[in-house]
This record gives C-alpha cells, structure tokens and sequence, in this order.
C-alpha cells in the first residue's frame, strides 16, 4: 500500500509545479511588453570589438529608457552567422534583438533582415578608408587609379574578409574605375595594417579604426572614403565622388533587428529609444572613435535600406564573378 501512496504524492507534487510553471508563464504572457522579462540582445562576435562596445553602450541608455533590463548574450563564430540563425529562431516577441552588420555576403544562405528578421532601426554607418603605403604614394586618387591602370599586375587590397562590406567596396572599386585589385582577405584590419604598412599589400579598404592612427602618424596615405560624406576624424580626406569616382558609394552599417512577426508599436518603441541612445554623450563618443555616424531611420526605412543595399553587392557579385568562398 505504501509503494501506491508514495507515486500518489509524486504525481501530485509533479502536476502542482506543472500547474504552477504553465501559470507563471501565463502571467508573463499577460504582462505588457517589455515588463514580463528582461530582453536579450544578441551579438554574434566576441566581447570587447566594435559590434559588442557599440551595441552595450546602446543597450544601456535603451534599458534605462524603457525600465527593463537588457542582457548582452555573446555568439560569437561563423563570421556572425550564428548568432542569425539563433535569433530567427526565436519569438517574435520583442523580448529577443540582434545586432546585424553589413553589409556581408555568404556562400550559403543565411537569415536576413527582409527575410526571416525584422530591421528596428539604424544603429550607425560610415566609411571604409581605402589606404596604401605613404611611401612614394600617388598624389591623390586620379593618380592612383592611372597608376593602377598602368601597371595592373602590381595592385592588391587588403580587407577583414571574404564577403564583407571591405571586400565588397574594393570590387566595387574596380568594377567602377576599370582596375584590377587583387583581394587579400584578413581575419581582421591589425594584421593588414601591418602588412600595408610593410608594403607586402599595396592597398587596403579597411574601417577607420585600425587605420587612423597610421594616417596621424604619416605611415599610411588615406585616398578617399568610401560614403557620400566625410567624417570629423578625417576632414581633409575626400569621397570617393568628390576625388573622381562620380556615383560612387559604399557605407558599412550596423543594424538593430529581430525576429520576424513582431508588433510594429514595438518596433517603433524600440527605434525611438535607439534614437534617443544615439544623442547621448556617451553613444556619441563611441560612434566618433569608430568613425561612425548614428543612423535616423525608421524601421521600414531601415528594413529598405539593408535590402536595397544587399540587392546591390549580390548583383556586383554575380555581375563580376566574385567567389564568396
């Protein structure tokens, strides 16, 4: 009789925390967002780099604005790819955000904003620099490009990867200026640097960080950037349009998404208070290191942007027969 008894009480005990765990849920269910619990913002590379110090200086003043907390969860590997395919898979619920880079381009399909993810905003954008080795440099980017023409062979450039916004721009260069720049893909821009500096890489189309302080100390010769506007950490460096390169234009841009089928007034909720982080003291300071310009965009204006803007590079990349693998 005992043995009946005991599995009697086990049952019950089992269907009481059932009852009690389906009836927490329930009660989150029933809270307004964001208050059932807290968000996480996922970001697909390491802590410490770019996409992470930008995102956490972001999310902060966002969870201060909205009273929620907001918890940073680190995905790093297959170049970001991971931390989609994770988000895509989530609720969309607006309690799960992922920052989105761009623009980059897989050999496989990956989840996209578009797709299986819904844009939030425009975090930031700029440049890319395209530099070379300050030693008997070309004059300015007419030059370089006559140079380039003159001697084909002899052109390289480096970038942080096969697919990324810095590859994208160098063949878009070319595709544009009628050169011939051979691609050298680095894991990252301070090895390249390196190598541009040395002069085993002519040129490089790198992010303004890791090249400024070679321009500053006269080691690397900064040509143009590769956006529509300059930047307040190189005044005197020309567009790619203002040198010559008329149309030219090639942002890279980092993107606050989530996962498909969330409620559009949480969408704008969202933007709006990414809007207000990106006026901040702090967010600003940011943004200037890494030579970036805080986004002002809606959420389908962003949504727009990112498809229009990939459309673009995949037909560059069909167009010129450009291997992302």
């Amino acid at each position: 009789m005992k043995l009946p008894l005991l599995r009697s009480v086990r049952f019950a005990i089992a269907a009481v925390a059932c009852c009690g765990s389906w009836l927490a849920s329930a009660a989150d269910t029933a809270k307004p967002w964001p208050t059932a619990k807290p968000i996480t913002w996922v970001v697909g590379y390491v802590p410490g780099g770019s996409v992470d110090v930008l995102t956490r200086a972001i999310a902060k003043v966002v969870s201060e604005k909205l009273g929620q907390n907001i918890v940073i969860e680190n995905r790093p590997g297959a170049s970001g790819t991971l931390a989609l395919q994770h988000v895509s898979r989530a609720p969309g619920d607006g309690y799960t955000l992922v920052t989105v880079p761009g623009p980059i381009l897989h050999a496989q399909r990956q989840p996209e904003i578009g797709r299986e993810l819904t844009a939030i905003g425009l975090m930031s954008q700029g440049p890319i620099v395209m530099v070379g080795t300050a030693a008997n440099a070309p004059a300015n980017l007419k030059e370089l490009i006559a140079a380039m023409k003159k001697n084909p062979d002899r052109w390289s450039f480096a970038s942080s990867g096969i697919g990324t916004g810095q590859h994208l721009a160098g063949e878009l260069f070319n595709s544009m200026a009628g050169t011939a720049m051979i691609h050298v893909p680095y894991k990252g821009g301070g090895q390249a640097v390196t190598d541009i500096v040395g002069g085993q890489v002519t040129l490089g189309m790198l992010g303004v960080a890791p090249v400024l302080p070679h321009i500053k100390a006269g080691q690397l010769k900064a040509y143009a950037v590769t956006t529509k506007f300059r930047i307040p950490s190189l005044p005197d460096v020309p567009t790619m349009d203002e040198a010559g390169l008329q149309g030219y234009d090639a942002t890279q841009f980092f993107v606050a998404a989530a996962p498909r089928g969330v409620d559009p007034a949480i969408l704008a909720t969202l933007n709006a208070t990414i809007a207000e982080a990106l006026q901040t003291p702090d967010v600003k300071a940011t943004l200037e290191a890494s030579g970036q310009v805080g986004g002002k965009l809606s959420p389908a204006a962003t949504q727009d942007f990112v498809v229009n803007t990939l459309a673009k590079f995949n037909a560059l990349v069909h167009d010129a027969k450009i291997k992302l693998n």
